[in-house]
């Protein structure tokens, strides 16, 4: 038992020794020899699908030669394809500022900058590209960011360039119609809508923004087709699109399916005044008044200083004829002004010729 410890301890000896002696021939080579020990062994790691370990191989390499083109390209590649894209993003850039400015380097630096929200080097880069190879479709990008800082005069020049570049893009025509939209352009924004809805057809919120937009035009009939589609398509049904789909029904004229949608909000929201409001004016302007007074009453329950439903209390009194109800609107009408002088501008309107 003696001697197979003694042996054990031995081989420990020697193995620890042989370690030793390994680590210390590869430490005292020149630097250049070490760069590229570790470069050939990360290569040996790249070639048998071992990546982590041939990036641990090539940070082991740089740090005895961090100027090495070789060295910083295989790293720049290793990064990347490990998706540590920040550190893929800098040693790019490196390789460009040691003299390596190749159309490749120009575009990973470009697609990387763009993903990490890098706005001023995707301008740059974009154009160095283009430079580099006019054949590269740079455009998108170029848009997208002037896009995103609002600048719409050059987003709309880029992304119209990028839709001759490439006709499949959807996400270019959408923010042309997005960059008319916000300038409350809305006719020339339509056809842009209409053109990213059809590359894809089924991005719901897409199609609900069209709706919008041709709600904006006062073209009701419009904004309801394509409000309904928006829920066919998958839109969620919360509570401002529902009340959007009501007002777009109540708009052409649909009372029963608009106050339907209302009613299902009341059911989450049930004292939600603007809802109960506006489904008692739906009901008041299609002369059903007694609904109109209960919801008006509702609103009243809720809130008992609303005097402006009250006002409207009264007037739908007075709407339904008889002498009964007229003088009960009128006094209703009456203490609603007492209460709220400003009221007295409805009576006045009423009262002008021709209203």
């Amino acid at each position: 038992m003696t001697r197979y410890l003694l042996s054990l301890g031995l081989m420990l000896m020697t193995s620890l020794a042989y370690s030793q002696t390994s680590l210390a021939t590869i430490e005292s080579l020149p630097k250049v020899d070490s760069a590229d020990y570790f470069l050939q062994k990360g290569l040996v790691e790249k070639q048998n699908g071992r990546r982590l370990e041939s990036l641990k191989n090539f940070e082991k390499a740089i740090r005895y030669d961090e100027n090495s083109l070789a060295i910083n390209t295989e790293l720049a590649q290793a990064y990347l394809d490990l998706r540590r894209y920040a550190l893929a993003r800098e040693t790019f850039l490196k390789l460009v500022r040691m003299g390596d400015e190749t159309a490749a380097n120009f575009k990973q630096i470009l697609t990387l900058s763009f993903q990490l929200k890098q706005k001023d080097d995707v301008l740059l880069y974009a154009n160095k590209l283009k430079k580099a190879d006019p054949s590269e479709k740079v455009a998108y990008y170029i848009g997208r960011i002037h896009y995103e800082n609002d600048n719409y005069g050059e987003a709309i020049k880029y992304l119209n360039e990028a839709i001759k570049e490439d006709p499949t893009n959807a996400d270019a025509p959408y923010m042309i119609a997005h960059s008319y939209s916000d300038m409350m352009n809305y006719k020339l924004a339509v056809p842009y809508f209409k053109q990213a809805i059809e590359l894809k057809p089924n991005e719901s919120y897409w199609i609900y923004e069209l709706s919008l937009i041709f709600y904006a035009m006062n073209n009701d009939k419009d904004a309801l087709k394509y409000m309904l589609e928006a829920g066919e398509k998958g839109l969620k049904r919360d509570n401002d699109y529902l009340e959007n789909l009501a007002i777009a029904y109540l708009n052409i004229g649909n009372l029963d399916e608009g106050v339907a949608m209302l009613d299902e909000i009341l059911k989450r929201k049930p004292s939600d005044l603007n809802i109960l409001n506006m489904v008692a004016e739906a009901y008041y302007y299609k002369g059903k008044f007694d609904k109109a007074i209960e919801y008006w009453d509702k609103v009243l329950e809720y809130d008992t200083e609303n005097f402006s439903s009250l006002y409207m209390i009264g007037m739908a009194y007075q709407k339904k004829g008889g002498k009964e109800n007229a003088e009960k609107g009128i006094k209703l009408c009456d203490i609603a002004i007492q209460k709220d002088p400003s009221l007295a501008r409805l009576k006045q309107k009423k009262s002008m010729p021709g209203m």
